[in-house]
């Protein structure tokens, strides 16, 4: 069956290719992205031109612009099928060199971002009982690395409300699934896009050397097993359509795509269901 699918941050990257993989597959896509008058109307029209896409405005850090969205979609097609959240910004910096304004910036797109989309979706998806949310999260999102700090705290955040609203919403047939993707070569990545970053110069200045040397070790690391491995941004893409056409009630609730993890990434998505089942069991809770 062809769906109706909502697609976040599709300008660039994971979601315009999202975009166009899943619109050649059939299913109708709503590529959603900010400034398709201005800043992005080269890729609205764009991807405006392609069968099966209709592009809509769409700015996550604005309530009434996620709901203008939302009720647009609604009115044409009438339902919304499936939300994929894909728009993010990354970040790096010590985390005493971030500002709390910085840090709230980064996760009114990361955080509250994913929560405003829910919000908007879910009444439609509650009252056809039916729908899916897709969310991109982090191959580190259990866990965190230093630099990273709060671009971690928020996709781990992101793995919560997933986890989170799959009990919630199992009463109404809503499956939520997040995909933890790792370092592909897309524009968050390789510098074409901006992202937020530490804003405290002079503290990252006086923790000097050590500190930059260990920053570069890990980039080098990320970057370097990046290139090793070829990783290829349309495995995320046809990931997304694979959890799309799979069957209702057979989807997983997280969904690794990392081949530099190399199987560990799957072992600890394992690992920490097998945790919870075990802890939630000591509690007497039935989830």
């Amino acid at each position: 069956m062809k769906k109706i699918i909502l697609i976040t941050g599709t300008s660039t990257g994971f979601g315009k290719l999202m975009t166009l993989t899943l619109a050649k597959a059939g299913h109708t896509v709503i590529a959603a992205m900010r400034g398709v008058t201005d800043k992005n109307a080269a890729a609205a029209k764009e991807l405006s031109e392609v069968p099966n896409v209709d592009v809509v405005e769409l700015d996550v850090t604005d309530d009434a612009s996620v709901k203008n969205a939302v009720n647009t979609v609604l009115a044409k097609h009438g339902r919304i099928d499936v939300l994929v959240n894909n728009a993010a910004v990354s970040g790096f910096g010590l985390l005493e060199s971030w500002s709390i304004d910085q840090i709230k910036k980064m996760e009114e797109v990361n955080v509250y971002g994913v929560i405003r989309t829910y919000q908007a979706v879910l009444p439609a998806m509650r009252k056809e009982k039916n729908g899916l949310i897709i969310n991109l999260t982090s191959g580190a999102s259990g866990f965190t690395l230093p630099f990273m700090v709060p671009y971690l705290m928020g996709k781990f955040a992101v793995e919560t409300i997933t986890e989170g609203a799959q009990h919630e919403l199992k009463q109404y047939g809503i499956e939520n699934v997040s995909i933890q993707p790792g370092v592909y070569p897309t524009e968050m990545n390789n510098g074409g896009k901006a992202g937020v970053h530490a804003d405290k110069e002079n503290i990252t200045a006086e923790y000097g050397e050590p500190a930059q040397q260990l920053f570069g070790s890990i980039g080098a690391a990320l970057f370097g097993k990046m290139a090793e491995f070829n990783m290829d941004p349309q495995v995320i893409a046809d990931g997304v359509l694979a959890l799309v056409n799979m069957e209702k009630g057979t989807r997983p609730l997280r969904y690794p795509l990392d081949a530099i993890a190399q199987g560990t990434d799957k072992e600890f998505v394992e690992t920490r269901a097998a945790i919870k089942e075990k802890w939630t069991a000591s509690y007497g809770l039935s989830l």
